[in-house]
């Protein structure tokens, strides 16, 4: 799926929202609703007043990883991108050429047996493409040193060129985010659950929203190549499951905070829509001809025209709501990636029942 839309560079969000002025915090961003193809403007603080009692939202608890580091190959310096850790050691990684500005640019990959020199006398070492799909990512062997403890000490957080400037790691990490045991994580931020506070957690619970943790740790994506996701490590914990079971069976929406919460969910699911204790390895794809058999509803944030993410919310919404949404967001001037605004993308209401401010088109 592609909108014909353009999004202007000034649309592109370059700091956090708690960044653009004082006083204010992460949830100081704007929030989009689509009802089916009715759109409504609201701030992200009144999330509580659009979802009901019963609703239960999916969260994505990993964490995000300093995935970054500098490197050389011969004399030539390199920025390398570590994405997720296989069974057998490996780390798939995408090698970028530093631009000057403190972000990177796309390079070939490869060949094998390509030696990237790395801090700390550590070397990495390329051994064969991810997938036939492209050369782009890499299985690379670091056989003289830890991956994480690399991290910790010389990495990072990804950054691309439409932000202002680095960022700590905890700008990268959600209220949702706990370290896993074995130190694995996100290479980039879920961030569709980045403007939620603790505050906000509280206000949604009283009203009677429930939450649902889950796991999926999300690869490099790519500033330059709209890719289909790769295959990702997740885990479906067996009370989120049974949570999301009760919630569809008393007749709550399930809605999904974030594009990798939705792919998880859907991942665990059977073709009846129960969802059961899972994890492993995904490499599902939500098109609209797969469709969706336990979301409801998703809070994402805006992606660029060409994003493949973009099938997984014609799936979810239908093309006509994601057109519709999409041509407000413009119009709005709602700002785009980890650090912009958000979307929320519900089922049509019946007209008879919805009451719908004076901000609703």
């Amino acid at each position: 799926m592609t909108i014909a839309v353009r999004v202007p560079e000034e649309l592109s969000a370059r700091v956090p929202a708690e960044q653009r002025g004082p006083g204010l915090g992460r949830d100081a961003v704007r929030l989009l609703v689509s009802r089916g193809t009715r759109v409504s403007h609201h701030a992200f603080a009144d999330l509580p007043g659009l979802l009901r009692a019963g609703d239960l939202l999916v969260v994505n608890t990993s964490a995000t990883l300093a995935a970054a580091v500098d490197g050389r190959v011969g004399h030539a310096r390199v920025v390398v991108h570590f994405s997720t850790r296989g069974d057998d050691g490996r780390w798939s990684v995408e090698l970028r050429d530093p631009d000057g500005s403190g972000t990177t640019r796309a390079r070939a990959g490869g060949p094998a047996g390509t030696e990237v020199r790395l801090p700390g006398n550590v070397r990495l070492v390329l051994d064969e493409p991810v997938s036939a799909r492209g050369t782009r990512l890499w299985w690379g062997r670091v056989p003289d040193g830890e991956v994480l403890e690399l991290l910790r000490r010389h990495g990072r957080p990804i950054r691309y060129s439409y932000t202002e400037r680095d960022q700590p790691l905890e700008a990268y990490q959600t209220v949702f985010s706990l370290p896993s045991r074995d130190g694995a994580g996100s290479a980039e931020m879920p961030s569709a659950s980045r403007p939620f506070t603790s505050g906000l957690v509280t206000r949604l619970v009283s009203r009677g929203v429930q939450f649902a943790p889950v796991t999926l740790h999300t690869g490099v994506a790519s500033a330059e190549v709209h890719e289909p996701p790769y295959p990702e490590r997740y885990a479906v914990p067996r009370a989120s499951a049974r949570l999301i079971n009760a919630a569809r069976a008393g007749g709550g929406r399930v809605v999904a905070v974030g594009t990798t919460a939705v792919r998880a969910v859907e991942s665990a699911a059977g073709p009846d829509g129960t969802v059961r204790a899972a994890r492993g390895w995904t490499d599902l794809v939500v098109t609209p001809e797969r469709g969706v058999r336990v979301v409801d509803g998703l809070l994402t944030g805006l992606h660029e025209p060409e994003a493949s993410h973009l099938l997984m919310l014609e799936a979810v919404a239908g093309r006509a709501a994601i057109d519709r949404g999409y041509e407000a967001a413009l119009r709005g001037r709602y700002l785009w990636h980890e650090f912009g605004d958000v979307h929320l993308l519900l089922p049509a209401e019946n007209p008879h029942t919805e009451h719908c401010s004076s901000n609703c088109r």
